[in-house]
């Protein structure tokens, strides 16, 4: 829907976004759209907006720790240009490639009730629905992984979380789980860079393929 920008369909996170301004005027404070190549064949599926990240600069996983791996990665497996995002005037592109995120604004603790997720699983469902056959779909963590699967209308228990699982489902699309790039999966090392590019290299090599 190209109206999502100003969506306010779940009061809380509308309420929430308005306080957040009141603090932080100069935030972006609004439902964070989808960044990457409008062609792609890739598309990352994040969980929500970081408060002082995508948040405050309008764009996924831009100006919060998660971005820091996602990014470095994203240009070593040539999907990007720039190794860093910094803002959304940086000059940075990705290449075949395109983030968006399981639900579009910020949340409470970081933490969206089931019923944010469902009501936000229609924006993700048309960006999945706009991929071309034989596309991918990279989810960072159990939520992204479940809402792609919502949004597909396949049931969650035939398809199950593993990091760097690859799954066939709908429209010839192949889903593959990672770790969320979060601080505290790569402080304990739940996640490390290696873990991550494999993930990565995986779906290079699919698409390239």
């Amino acid at each position: 829907m190209k109206n999502k920008i100003n969506c306010k369909q779940c009061k809380r996170l509308a309420d929430f976004l308005q306080e957040v301004k009141s603090d932080h005027p100069d935030y972006f404070c609004k439902p964070v759209p989808a960044f990457g190549d409008s062609g792609a064949k890739c598309l990352i599926v994040g969980l929500a907006p970081g408060k002082h990240g995508a948040n405050a600069s309008g764009r996924p996983f831009t100006g919060d720790h998660a971005g820091i791996l996602l990014y470095q990665t994203l240009y070593d497996c040539g999907f990007s240009n720039k190794p860093v995002s910094s803002s959304v005037e940086d000059g940075l592109e990705l290449i075949n490639c395109k983030i968006t995120n399981a639900v579009k604004c910020l949340p409470p603790q970081n933490k969206p009730t089931t019923s944010e997720i469902n009501t936000c699983n229609q924006y993700l469902r048309e960006e999945i629905q706009s991929l071309d056959k034989n596309s991918i779909v990279i989810a960072l963590g159990t939520i992204a992984h479940n809402a792609v699967l919502k949004a597909q209308n396949l049931k969650l228990s035939q398809y199950k979380f593993g990091h760097c699982q690859t799954h066939s489902i709908n429209n010839n699309l192949t889903l593959i789980d990672s770790y969320h790039c979060s601080r505290y999966n790569t402080q304990t090392k739940r996640l490390t860079a290696a873990m991550f590019q494999d993930v990565f290299n995986l779906a290079r090599k699919r698409l390239d393929a």
